[in-house]
Protein backbone atom coordinates (compact mmCIF):
# COMPACT_ATOMS: atom_id res chain seq x y z
CA UNK A 1 0.00 0.00 0.00
CA UNK A 2 1.42 3.17 -1.05
CA UNK A 3 0.30 5.19 1.75
CA UNK A 4 2.26 2.83 4.25
CA UNK A 5 5.30 5.05 4.31
CA UNK A 6 3.94 8.50 4.67
CA UNK A 7 1.33 6.66 7.72
CA UNK A 8 5.32 5.71 9.06
CA UNK A 9 6.65 9.17 8.46
CA UNK A 10 3.60 10.56 10.76
CA UNK A 11 4.43 8.44 13.22
CA UNK A 12 7.24 10.06 13.38
CA UNK A 13 5.60 13.43 14.40
CA UNK A 14 4.12 11.41 17.51
CA UNK A 15 5.32 13.33 20.47
CA UNK A 16 8.13 11.73 22.97
CA UNK A 17 8.91 9.21 19.79
CA UNK A 18 6.17 6.69 21.33
CA UNK A 19 4.94 5.89 17.23
CA UNK A 20 0.91 6.03 18.81
CA UNK A 21 -1.41 4.74 16.26
CA UNK A 22 -3.82 6.63 18.70
CA UNK A 23 -2.28 9.98 19.03
CA UNK A 24 -5.02 11.66 17.11
CA UNK A 25 -8.25 8.96 18.00
CA UNK A 26 -9.41 11.60 21.47
CA UNK A 27 -10.05 14.79 18.38
CA UNK A 28 -11.10 12.32 15.28
CA UNK A 29 -12.18 9.08 16.76
CA UNK A 30 -9.45 7.27 14.09
CA UNK A 31 -6.27 5.71 14.30
CA UNK A 32 -3.43 7.07 11.86
CA UNK A 33 -4.15 4.49 9.17
CA UNK A 34 -3.76 4.31 5.17
CA UNK A 35 -7.23 3.65 5.45
CA UNK A 36 -8.45 7.63 5.88
CA UNK A 37 -8.34 10.75 3.83
CA UNK A 38 -5.48 12.70 5.47
CA UNK A 39 -3.13 9.94 4.55
CA UNK A 40 -4.09 9.98 1.07
CA UNK A 41 -3.91 13.77 0.78
CA UNK A 42 -0.70 14.24 2.48
CA UNK A 43 1.08 11.51 0.02
CA UNK A 44 -0.96 13.29 -2.81
CA UNK A 45 1.16 16.45 -1.78
CA UNK A 46 4.30 14.86 -1.46
CA UNK A 47 4.80 12.64 -4.13
CA UNK A 48 2.47 14.21 -6.92
CA UNK A 49 4.11 17.22 -8.46
CA UNK A 50 0.66 18.78 -9.50
CA UNK A 51 -1.43 18.50 -6.66
CA UNK A 52 1.18 20.37 -4.53
CA UNK A 53 1.67 22.87 -7.71
CA UNK A 54 -2.30 23.44 -7.73
CA UNK A 55 -2.54 24.03 -4.01
CA UNK A 56 -0.08 26.55 -3.99
CA UNK A 57 -2.08 28.15 -6.65
CA UNK A 58 -5.09 27.85 -5.09
CA UNK A 59 -6.53 25.72 -7.69
CA UNK A 60 -6.81 22.50 -5.92
CA UNK A 61 -10.41 21.00 -4.51
CA UNK A 62 -10.34 18.05 -2.37
CA UNK A 63 -13.21 15.73 -0.97
CA UNK A 64 -14.49 12.14 -0.87
CA UNK A 65 -16.41 9.98 -3.17
CA UNK A 66 -19.55 12.26 -2.24
CA UNK A 67 -17.81 15.53 -2.54
CA UNK A 68 -17.12 14.65 -6.23
CA UNK A 69 -20.69 13.27 -7.04
CA UNK A 70 -22.47 16.52 -5.66
CA UNK A 71 -20.22 18.72 -6.92
CA UNK A 72 -20.89 17.49 -10.46
CA UNK A 73 -24.33 17.06 -10.30
CA UNK A 74 -24.84 20.60 -9.45
CA UNK A 75 -22.22 22.35 -11.70
CA UNK A 76 -18.99 21.43 -11.67
CA UNK A 77 -16.64 23.76 -12.37
CA UNK A 78 -20.15 25.76 -13.15
CA UNK A 79 -20.78 26.80 -9.22
CA UNK A 80 -20.44 23.18 -8.22
CA UNK A 81 -21.31 22.92 -3.98
CA UNK A 82 -18.34 22.09 -2.86
CA UNK A 83 -19.33 20.06 0.35
CA UNK A 84 -19.86 16.83 2.73
CA UNK A 85 -21.95 15.62 5.14
CA UNK A 86 -20.69 15.30 8.75
CA UNK A 87 -20.45 10.90 8.50
CA UNK A 88 -18.17 11.28 5.56
CA UNK A 89 -16.03 13.97 7.04
CA UNK A 90 -15.59 11.52 9.86
CA UNK A 91 -13.79 9.38 7.93
CA UNK A 92 -11.32 12.00 7.14
CA UNK A 93 -9.20 12.47 10.05
CA UNK A 94 -8.98 16.16 9.69
CA UNK A 95 -12.70 16.67 11.70
CA UNK A 96 -13.05 17.01 15.21
CA UNK A 97 -15.79 14.61 16.23
CA UNK A 98 -17.32 17.12 19.18
CA UNK A 99 -17.37 20.18 17.14
CA UNK A 100 -17.85 18.30 13.62
CA UNK A 101 -15.51 21.11 12.35
CA UNK A 102 -11.95 20.89 10.80
CA UNK A 103 -9.76 21.12 13.92
CA UNK A 104 -6.48 23.11 13.39
CA UNK A 105 -4.65 20.62 15.68
CA UNK A 106 -5.41 17.84 12.79
CA UNK A 107 -4.79 20.04 10.45
CA UNK A 108 -1.05 21.42 11.71
CA UNK A 109 -0.44 17.75 12.45
CA UNK A 110 -1.23 16.74 8.65
CA UNK A 111 0.26 20.11 7.45
CA UNK A 112 -3.17 20.54 5.27
CA UNK A 113 -4.80 23.51 4.33
CA UNK A 114 -8.48 24.11 5.32
CA UNK A 115 -9.01 25.85 2.23
CA UNK A 116 -8.65 22.74 -0.18
CA UNK A 117 -11.36 20.89 1.86
CA UNK A 118 -15.67 20.83 1.18
CA UNK A 119 -17.87 22.83 3.27
CA UNK A 120 -18.94 20.09 6.39
CA UNK A 121 -23.04 19.80 6.09
CA UNK A 122 -26.08 17.76 8.05
CA UNK A 123 -26.90 14.43 6.37
CA UNK A 124 -30.23 15.92 5.85
CA UNK A 125 -30.54 19.01 4.10
CA UNK A 126 -30.15 21.18 0.82
CA UNK A 127 -27.07 20.93 -0.88
CA UNK A 128 -28.40 22.04 -4.04
CA UNK A 129 -29.93 21.17 -7.31
CA UNK A 130 -28.80 19.07 -9.92
CA UNK A 131 -28.26 20.73 -12.80
CA UNK A 132 -27.76 17.44 -16.25
CA UNK A 133 -30.90 18.06 -17.84
CA UNK A 134 -32.44 14.70 -17.53
CA UNK A 135 -32.76 15.34 -13.71
CA UNK A 136 -32.25 19.12 -13.85
CA UNK A 137 -33.64 20.91 -10.21
CA UNK A 138 -34.32 17.55 -8.85
CA UNK A 139 -33.04 18.65 -5.10
CA UNK A 140 -30.05 16.86 -3.78
CA UNK A 141 -31.17 16.57 -0.29
CA UNK A 142 -29.25 13.79 1.49
CA UNK A 143 -25.80 12.54 2.18
CA UNK A 144 -24.35 9.70 3.94
CA UNK A 145 -21.47 7.50 4.33
CA UNK A 146 -21.91 4.10 2.54
CA UNK A 147 -22.45 2.25 6.26
CA UNK A 148 -23.73 5.48 8.19
CA UNK A 149 -26.60 5.23 5.66
CA UNK A 150 -27.14 1.10 6.11
CA UNK A 151 -27.44 2.60 9.65
CA UNK A 152 -30.26 4.74 8.94
CA UNK A 153 -31.86 2.48 6.66
CA UNK A 154 -31.95 -0.46 9.26
CA UNK A 155 -34.05 2.25 11.95
CA UNK A 156 -30.92 2.16 14.49
CA UNK A 157 -32.06 5.54 15.22
CA UNK A 158 -31.84 5.51 18.99
CA UNK A 159 -28.74 4.12 21.50
CA UNK A 160 -28.25 0.70 21.66
CA UNK A 161 -29.27 -0.59 18.60
CA UNK A 162 -26.53 -1.91 15.85
CA UNK A 163 -26.51 -3.19 12.26
CA UNK A 164 -23.71 -5.79 10.49
CA UNK A 165 -23.76 -5.05 6.60
CA UNK A 166 -22.39 -8.75 5.19
CA UNK A 167 -20.47 -8.59 1.35
CA UNK A 168 -17.20 -8.97 1.01
CA UNK A 169 -16.13 -7.67 4.09
CA UNK A 170 -18.37 -7.03 6.86
CA UNK A 171 -19.15 -4.01 9.10
CA UNK A 172 -20.92 -3.01 12.10
CA UNK A 173 -21.70 -0.11 13.55
CA UNK A 174 -23.33 0.31 16.65
CA UNK A 175 -25.40 3.45 17.66
CA UNK A 176 -24.06 5.06 20.88
CA UNK A 177 -26.44 8.53 21.05
CA UNK A 178 -25.56 11.69 21.18
CA UNK A 179 -22.29 11.50 23.07
CA UNK A 180 -18.88 10.27 21.13
CA UNK A 181 -17.24 7.02 22.89
CA UNK A 182 -13.64 6.73 22.82
CA UNK A 183 -13.04 2.84 22.36
CA UNK A 184 -10.47 0.89 24.34
CA UNK A 185 -11.46 -2.51 22.55
CA UNK A 186 -9.97 -1.80 18.73
CA UNK A 187 -12.82 -0.04 17.26
CA UNK A 188 -13.16 3.87 16.07
CA UNK A 189 -15.53 6.34 16.82
CA UNK A 190 -17.32 7.82 13.75
CA UNK A 191 -20.11 9.93 13.44
CA UNK A 192 -23.54 8.53 12.39
CA UNK A 193 -25.70 10.69 10.87
CA UNK A 194 -26.85 14.26 11.91
CA UNK A 195 -30.69 14.85 10.51
CA UNK A 196 -30.83 18.24 9.64
CA UNK A 197 -28.44 21.75 10.52
CA UNK A 198 -30.07 22.24 14.08
CA UNK A 199 -30.11 18.28 14.92
CA UNK A 200 -27.59 16.82 17.18
CA UNK A 201 -25.26 14.55 15.73
CA UNK A 202 -25.67 10.65 16.66
CA UNK A 203 -21.94 8.88 17.21
CA UNK A 204 -21.62 5.08 16.48
CA UNK A 205 -19.10 2.69 17.22
CA UNK A 206 -17.83 0.49 13.92
CA UNK A 207 -15.67 -2.51 13.78
CA UNK A 208 -14.65 -3.56 10.24
CA UNK A 209 -13.87 -7.49 9.22
CA UNK A 210 -11.58 -7.37 6.11
CA UNK A 211 -12.76 -10.94 4.69
CA UNK A 212 -16.36 -12.20 4.52
CA UNK A 213 -17.44 -13.52 1.76
CA UNK A 214 -14.53 -13.09 -0.20
CA UNK A 215 -13.83 -16.10 2.03
CA UNK A 216 -16.23 -17.98 -0.65
CA UNK A 217 -14.66 -16.50 -3.18
CA UNK A 218 -11.10 -17.79 -2.33
CA UNK A 219 -12.55 -21.37 -1.76
CA UNK A 220 -13.98 -20.85 -5.05
CA UNK A 221 -11.09 -19.12 -7.38
CA UNK A 222 -7.83 -20.36 -5.40
CA UNK A 223 -8.87 -24.10 -4.02
CA UNK A 224 -11.71 -25.13 -6.31
CA UNK A 225 -13.39 -26.35 -3.19
CA UNK A 226 -16.73 -24.93 -4.86
CA UNK A 227 -18.69 -23.81 -8.18
CA UNK A 228 -19.89 -20.77 -6.14
CA UNK A 229 -20.80 -18.92 -3.64
CA UNK A 230 -24.61 -20.14 -3.53
CA UNK A 231 -23.21 -23.46 -3.54
CA UNK A 232 -21.62 -22.74 0.20
CA UNK A 233 -25.22 -23.91 1.74
CA UNK A 234 -25.87 -26.95 0.34
CA UNK A 235 -21.63 -28.14 1.09
CA UNK A 236 -22.06 -26.52 4.36
CA UNK A 237 -25.45 -29.14 4.89
CA UNK A 238 -23.61 -31.92 3.65
CA UNK A 239 -21.51 -32.03 7.01
CA UNK A 240 -23.51 -32.64 10.42
CA UNK A 241 -21.00 -30.03 11.89
CA UNK A 242 -17.73 -28.37 11.58
CA UNK A 243 -15.78 -31.50 11.99
CA UNK A 244 -13.90 -28.86 14.53
CA UNK A 245 -12.09 -27.28 11.87
CA UNK A 246 -11.79 -23.34 12.26
CA UNK A 247 -10.73 -21.22 9.76
CA UNK A 248 -8.95 -17.36 9.71
CA UNK A 249 -9.13 -15.97 6.77
CA UNK A 250 -6.46 -13.48 7.63
CA UNK A 251 -5.33 -12.99 4.27
CA UNK A 252 -3.64 -9.38 4.58
CA UNK A 253 -3.93 -9.37 8.64
CA UNK A 254 -6.36 -8.67 10.87
CA UNK A 255 -8.55 -5.89 10.95
CA UNK A 256 -10.76 -5.16 14.60
CA UNK A 257 -10.68 -5.73 17.18
CA UNK A 258 -7.29 -6.92 16.69
CA UNK A 259 -5.82 -4.53 14.07
CA UNK A 260 -2.81 -7.20 13.48
CA UNK A 261 -0.85 -7.15 10.03
CA UNK A 262 1.28 -9.51 10.76
CA UNK A 263 -1.44 -12.49 10.79
CA UNK A 264 -2.44 -14.65 8.03
CA UNK A 265 -4.98 -17.17 7.02
CA UNK A 266 -5.07 -20.32 8.87
CA UNK A 267 -6.54 -23.31 8.60
CA UNK A 268 -6.96 -25.24 12.37
CA UNK A 269 -8.60 -28.84 13.33
CA UNK A 270 -8.28 -30.90 9.75
CA UNK A 271 -7.98 -34.80 10.36
CA UNK A 272 -8.20 -37.47 7.85
CA UNK A 273 -11.99 -37.12 8.33
CA UNK A 274 -11.93 -33.53 7.16
CA UNK A 275 -14.12 -33.02 4.10
CA UNK A 276 -14.53 -29.83 1.63
CA UNK A 277 -17.84 -29.42 3.48
CA UNK A 278 -16.52 -28.66 6.74
CA UNK A 279 -13.93 -26.04 5.24
CA UNK A 280 -16.95 -24.44 3.71
CA UNK A 281 -18.66 -24.57 6.63
CA UNK A 282 -16.04 -23.49 8.52
CA UNK A 283 -15.42 -20.47 6.33
CA UNK A 284 -18.94 -19.12 7.28
CA UNK A 285 -18.57 -19.48 10.52
CA UNK A 286 -15.59 -17.20 10.02
CA UNK A 287 -18.00 -14.53 9.78
CA UNK A 288 -20.16 -15.06 12.43
CA UNK A 289 -17.26 -15.64 15.01
CA UNK A 290 -15.56 -12.41 13.78
CA UNK A 291 -19.04 -10.32 14.20
CA UNK A 292 -19.03 -12.06 17.71
CA UNK A 293 -15.51 -9.97 18.23
CA UNK A 294 -16.47 -6.99 17.35
CA UNK A 295 -20.09 -7.14 19.30
CA UNK A 296 -18.21 -8.53 22.92
CA UNK A 297 -15.71 -5.15 21.84
CA UNK A 298 -18.69 -2.76 21.45
CA UNK A 299 -20.30 -4.07 24.52
CA UNK A 300 -17.58 -3.55 26.74
CA UNK A 301 -16.45 0.03 25.41
CA UNK A 302 -20.22 0.75 25.54
CA UNK A 303 -21.68 -0.56 28.70
CA UNK A 304 -25.14 -0.95 27.26
CA UNK A 305 -25.91 -4.61 26.12
CA UNK A 306 -27.51 -5.36 22.75
CA UNK A 307 -30.67 -6.85 22.19
CA UNK A 308 -30.78 -7.50 18.30
CA UNK A 309 -28.82 -7.38 15.80
CA UNK A 310 -30.14 -5.94 12.30
CA UNK A 311 -28.43 -7.18 9.23
CA UNK A 312 -28.27 -6.61 5.58
CA UNK A 313 -26.53 -6.99 2.71
CA UNK A 314 -25.70 -9.76 0.09
CA UNK A 315 -24.31 -12.52 2.51
CA UNK A 316 -28.00 -12.61 4.15
CA UNK A 317 -29.81 -13.66 1.87
CA UNK A 318 -28.01 -17.26 3.26
CA UNK A 319 -30.66 -18.23 5.75
CA UNK A 320 -28.12 -21.02 6.96
CA UNK A 321 -25.22 -18.06 7.61
CA UNK A 322 -27.85 -16.05 9.86
CA UNK A 323 -29.09 -18.93 11.69
CA UNK A 324 -25.61 -19.62 12.78
CA UNK A 325 -24.80 -15.87 13.20
CA UNK A 326 -28.00 -15.95 15.57
CA UNK A 327 -26.22 -19.61 17.57
CA UNK A 328 -23.02 -17.63 17.75
CA UNK A 329 -23.61 -14.58 19.30
CA UNK A 330 -26.46 -15.39 21.72
CA UNK A 331 -28.68 -12.50 20.27
CA UNK A 332 -32.19 -12.54 17.64
CA UNK A 333 -31.00 -11.58 14.22
CA UNK A 334 -33.73 -9.55 12.30
CA UNK A 335 -33.22 -9.17 8.27
CA UNK A 336 -35.31 -7.30 6.22
CA UNK A 337 -37.00 -8.02 3.41
CA UNK A 338 -35.04 -5.05 1.54
CA UNK A 339 -31.62 -5.99 2.02
CA UNK A 340 -29.99 -2.87 0.77
CA UNK A 341 -30.04 -0.57 3.32
CA UNK A 342 -27.67 1.53 2.36
CA UNK A 343 -29.77 2.92 -0.74
CA UNK A 344 -32.90 3.07 1.60
CA UNK A 345 -31.10 5.10 4.18
CA UNK A 346 -29.47 7.38 2.19
CA UNK A 347 -33.31 7.79 0.54
CA UNK A 348 -34.79 8.62 4.10
CA UNK A 349 -32.29 11.08 4.80
CA UNK A 350 -32.98 12.72 1.49
CA UNK A 351 -36.85 12.91 1.91
CA UNK A 352 -36.62 14.06 5.60
CA UNK A 353 -35.20 16.84 4.34
CA UNK A 354 -37.73 17.80 1.81
CA UNK A 355 -40.98 17.05 3.80
CA UNK A 356 -41.62 13.51 2.35
CA UNK A 357 -41.68 12.10 5.77
CA UNK A 358 -40.64 11.89 9.28
CA UNK A 359 -38.17 9.21 9.20
CA UNK A 360 -38.72 9.09 13.43
CA UNK A 361 -42.12 7.69 12.36
CA UNK A 362 -41.04 4.79 9.99
CA UNK A 363 -40.89 1.27 10.55
CA UNK A 364 -40.18 -1.78 8.48
CA UNK A 365 -39.62 -4.13 11.43
CA UNK A 366 -43.06 -5.92 10.69
CA UNK A 367 -41.07 -7.05 7.34
CA UNK A 368 -38.33 -8.50 9.09
CA UNK A 369 -36.92 -12.46 9.23
CA UNK A 370 -35.86 -13.09 12.99
CA UNK A 371 -33.62 -15.36 13.72
CA UNK A 372 -33.10 -16.82 17.33
CA UNK A 373 -30.77 -18.91 19.39
CA UNK A 374 -30.76 -22.68 18.68
CA UNK A 375 -27.90 -23.68 20.84
CA UNK A 376 -26.75 -24.07 24.93
CA UNK A 377 -25.25 -21.00 25.83
CA UNK A 378 -22.20 -23.74 26.99
CA UNK A 379 -21.70 -25.13 23.29
CA UNK A 380 -21.73 -21.61 22.43
CA UNK A 381 -18.94 -20.76 24.59
CA UNK A 382 -17.11 -24.33 23.82
CA UNK A 383 -16.93 -23.16 19.96
CA UNK A 384 -16.04 -19.30 20.81
CA UNK A 385 -13.22 -20.16 22.57
CA UNK A 386 -11.95 -22.85 19.75
CA UNK A 387 -12.40 -19.84 17.58
CA UNK A 388 -10.14 -17.76 19.52
CA UNK A 389 -7.11 -20.66 20.15
CA UNK A 390 -7.48 -20.48 16.06
CA UNK A 391 -7.05 -16.68 16.04
CA UNK A 392 -3.91 -16.68 18.20
CA UNK A 393 -2.12 -19.47 15.55
CA UNK A 394 -3.02 -16.77 12.95
CA UNK A 395 -0.83 -14.48 14.50
CA UNK A 396 3.15 -13.55 13.98
CA UNK A 397 3.53 -15.20 10.28
CA UNK A 398 4.38 -11.98 8.50
CA UNK A 399 7.35 -10.65 8.69
CA UNK A 400 8.53 -13.29 11.08
CA UNK A 401 11.08 -15.99 10.13
CA UNK A 402 13.10 -18.41 11.72
CA UNK A 403 15.73 -18.56 8.97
Amino acid sequence: MRTASTVDQLLEQVPNKTRNKNYLKPLCGLPLSPYFSAVKLRWLMDNVPKVKAAIKADNCLFGTVDTWLIWNLTGGPDGGAHVTDVSNASRTMLMNIETLRYDPTLGKFFDIPFSVLPEIRSSSELYGRIRLSALRDVPLSGCLGDQQAALVGQECLSRGKAKATYGTGCFLLYNTGNVPIESTHGLITTVGYQMGPEAEPVYALEGSVAVAGAALGWLRDNMNLLESAKESEELALSVENNGDVYFVPAFSGLYAPYWNQEARGVICGITEDTQRGHIVRASLEAVCFQVRDILDAMNKDCGFPLVKLKVDGGMTINSLLMQWQSDLIGLEVQRPVVVETTALGAAMAAGRAVGCWDIENVSVESNCTSFRPQITEDERDMRYSKWKMAIERSFGWEGNSMI
